[in-house]
């Protein structure tokens, strides 16, 4: 494993500076990202241990934690009405974009169902797998969805930002502080002993939602240990990066054509539709419009709530957002597929 996954990160981390060097955003997360899902795609053999991607959500759920102070808990509360319409427009759309990748695609209900489902890509896997779906092509769109979201939506709202759409309205800073070692050695010991039991309950995404809920627990205590070193977060993003783009492999490119252009027809279709919602709520709610773009996209928790604190927008209210949506579609998935194979 050492000796495929050290060229991994000497890659990525040449990745990262050159996405530096170009000012592109989320530069630690999309340069490894692309970097190693191309080398791999071309037969390079790399990889990543499963200790890597969880401490990289590690770092990430921490960081994310530390913006949640009583007040900014008490804002997302006058909010709970809208990610509650968040999630359910979200669960939705996924349903809607099953149905059309298996009209376009030709799949099976369960395959069309778990790769359009907007979940996390191991749990809606093993999800599809109970479900009699073929695995590998559940997985695929998964991944083909998650490069296209990380592609494009990170540019998007920097553009947004950059022109002044509603810039600062809703710019929620972590609570000010320095970097304390036996702070700091505390809050990583609680934190991960948080991930591990939450990980021994089988529970999704224990690495990112066990250290933010302990993180957010003691920020709004106001008990502040320390903050996160950049390097700390800047490592944990291409961890996470790296992760996600040893997944592909040469079999990725050969799965069928027809099927990948579906998946990314329906990628595109759901990614318009999120944007219009989510200005829709910007609109009528005055929370700048790129906040909400992140908060209702198709990505995941540390993708967009990492895009959103790059960007000095609503990490606390992305992050809210991707977490209830996470929950919700976790839980209620099977039963949600009981209903769709009866309605469609």
């Amino acid at each position: 494993m050492i000796g495929t996954f050290l060229p991994a990160l000497a890659l990525a981390f040449v990745a990262a500076q050159a996405c530096i060097a170009l000012d592109t955003p989320l530069p630690w997360m999309i340069g490894p990202l692309f970097s190693t899902a191309i080398a791999c795609m071309l037969g390079a053999r790399l990889s990543a241990p499963v200790q890597a991607r969880e401490a990289g959500q590690w770092a990430i759920g921490t960081a994310l934690g530390l913006y949640f102070s009583a007040p900014v808990l008490a804002a997302l509360a006058r909010n709970v009405g809208w990610i509650a319409l968040a999630v359910s427009f979200a669960v939705c759309m996924g349903m809607a974009a099953g149905a059309l990748l298996r009209r376009l695609s030709g799949s099976d209900d369960a395959t069309a169902f778990f790769a359009m489902a907007v979940g996390g890509a191991s749990e809606m896997a093993v999800q599809a797998e109970r479900h009699g779906a073929v695995v590998e092509r559940v997985a695929a769109a998964h991944s083909l969805r998650i490069m296209m979201v990380v592609g494009t939506i990170p540019f998007v709202v920097r553009w947004l930002a950059s022109h002044g759409w509603g810039a600062g309205l809703d710019a929620f800073v972590p609570l000010a502080g320095r970097v304390d070692v036996a702070g700091l050695s505390v809050l990583i010991a609680v934190t991960s002993a948080a991930a591990l039991a939450l990980k021994r309950l089988r529970l999704p995404n224990a690495w990112v939602i066990g250290p933010l809920l302990v993180a957010m627990m003691l920020t709004a205590a106001g008990v502040q240990l320390s903050r996160l070193p950049e390097w700390m977060i800047r490592t944990g993003q291409l961890f996470i990066g790296v992760s996600l783009g040893t997944r592909s492999t040469p079999a990725f490119v050969h799965t069928a054509p027809r099927y990948l252009a579906s998946v990314a027809a329906c990628t595109v279709v759901t990614l318009l539709l999120a944007g219009a919602f989510a200005f829709c709520v910007a609109a009528i709610t005055g929370m700048h419009p790129g906040t909400m773009v992140l908060a209702t996209s198709p990505g995941g928790i540390a993708e967009m709530a990492l895009t959103a604190r790059v960007l000095h927008l609503g990490v606390p209210v992305v992050t809210a957002f991707h977490v209830a949506r996470m929950v919700v579609v976790v839980l209620g998935i099977g039963p949600l597929y009981r209903a769709w194979t009866r309605v469609a």
